[in-house]
């Protein structure tokens, strides 16, 4: 039985893992901003009685000392921050303002670092713990569209690289997920060229792994401690991430043609 905090828990992925780690005997902690959201998560679990609510806004990193506290308070210990709030984008670069290239590095990117730091101190106090972050397939791939959100996620590659480095001879580990199209409903809020939301659903997220199996596809990477995991279908998606390592002239070229549906 671990200690397991997830972050963006109150839709989509984030609340598949709620369901997923709850079912599997675990102590839960959920965060998100919308506290009525996380009561109806908490309530669904298979074990309520071990899951706890901690509402927080991942914008306001001047809160982080104090949401790590609440968190290591409610059952002695976190044993693995599992990284998942954020947002997407979709805007071609010239269209896109500098102020949404901010915001989507501010939440994506920015967020996960400064909780990260907050959490490190306990890890390394206990010499154990699991920093599970939530990256794309947009972290590893640029497609049309997606520039700030693709730039925030590469970014979380290169930072939490590094930190697996780091801590690696201190029992702490690190995996980056590479979700490809789960079915969640982060299309709709997705943010535009302007800041507005999309607020349309995508084809591609729609016929896309269904999140209770993305959870399950994590859970195991997570027990087995990947150092980084696709969760998706064998989809093209999956054929772009291997094209990558192997021809990646090609998949430049073909990158063109992958605009959002």
């Amino acid at each position: 039985m671990k200690v397991i905090w997830i972050t963006g828990a109150s839709s989509g992925i984030g609340e598949a893992l709620a369901y997923a780690f709850s079912a599997a005997g675990d102590k839960v902690l959920i965060s998100a901003r919308r506290t009525e959201e996380l009561e109806r998560v908490k309530a669904g679990c298979a074990n309520p009685g071990m899951v706890r609510v901690l509402p927080m806004d991942l914008l306001d990193t001047a809160s982080f000392g104090e949401r790590v506290r609440e968190a290591i308070g409610a059952f002695g210990q976190v044993d693995i921050l599992v990284h998942n709030g954020g947002v997407t984008q979709r805007g071609y670069v010239v269209d896109t303002e500098l102020a949404v290239q901010r915001q989507v590095m501010e939440l994506d990117y920015f967020s996960y670092v400064a909780l990260t730091k907050a959490m490190l101190p306990h890890f390394i106090e206990r010499k154990s713990g699991h920093f599970v972050v939530m990256s794309s397939v947009m972290g590893k791939i640029g497609t049309p569209m997606r520039s700030a959100y693709a730039a925030a996620k590469h970014a979380l590659h290169g930072f939490f690289d590094c930190l697996r480095a780091e801590v690696a001879a201190m029992g702490i580990l690190v995996t980056v997920l590479t979700p490809g199209y789960v079915q969640t409903n982060i299309s709709q809020h997705a943010i535009t060229g302007d800041g507005s939301a999309l607020g349309k659903a995508s084809e591609n997220i729609e016929k896309g792994l269904p999140a209770s199996r993305a959870a399950d596809k994590i859970m195991r990477a997570v027990r087995k401690g990947r150092y980084e995991a696709y969760i998706g279908k064998r989809s093209m998606e999956w054929v772009a991430l291997v094209l990558n390592r192997l021809a990646p002239g090609l998949v430049m070229k073909l990158a063109p043609k992958f605009v959002p549906k």
